[in-house]
């Protein structure tokens, strides 16, 4: 009889997501294929939904109390700057923003994008237990570096398929660092 209950209980769920998503619809949600889901996942879907459009876009320097301030870089020697660039990205764990793809830059150039364009910019703070920004720092229209760098030779091999030009030769990471991770990233 519990399991009864606890399938009724989905259903109620259920029921009481989709009234709150209502406002929110639109046709992006006819995408989703509920029917391939249990209850129990399509309800986390919706309360994922719910949230994402519920949370508010603050610049990330603000989702921690106090707020993320760093000083600017060219008032930084390398070991104060490396310092903080350690504390910075663990507060940004701390909130859930993981780096990611930061090991071709140098400390100075990963601070920078950090103060630069990861501190300033507005992103929704979706509060959800394990959900992260994963925040890729390389820029997605740089094929060169990513191919250099981060692809795997399999998709070295991909990329040559359908682009034209010579391929960059795979290179070790300049700057191995480890900086915190989370699962999904």
């Amino acid at each position: 009889m519990p399991e009864a209950i606890d399938e009724v209980d989905l259903l109620l769920l259920n029921a009481r997501l989709r009234d709150e998503l209502e406002p929110y619809i639109d046709e992006s949600v006819s995408l989703v294929h509920f029917r391939q889901m249990s209850l129990r996942e399509e309800n986390s879907f919706l309360e994922s939904m719910l949230a994402w459009e519920r949370a508010p876009a603050l610049p990330i320097s603000c989702w921690s109390l106090p707020e993320l301030v760093l000083p600017r870089p060219s008032t930084l020697d390398d070991e104060q700057l490396r310092a903080l660039l350690y504390d910075a990205a663990e507060r940004l764990y701390a909130v859930r923003v993981v780096l990611e793809m930061t090991d071709h830059l140098s400390d100075r150039e990963l601070y920078t994008l950090i103060y630069r364009d990861i501190l300033p910019a507005c992103e929704k703070k979706v509060d959800l237990p394990g959900n992260f920004l994963c925040w890729r720092c390389i820029d997605e229209s740089d094929d060169e570096t990513w191919l250099q760098f981060y692809a795997t030779e399999s998709e070295r091999l991909q990329w040559l398929e359908t682009n034209y030009g010579p391929l960059p030769e795979a290179q070790e990471l300049p700057y191995q660092r480890k900086l915190p991770r989370a699962s999904g990233c």
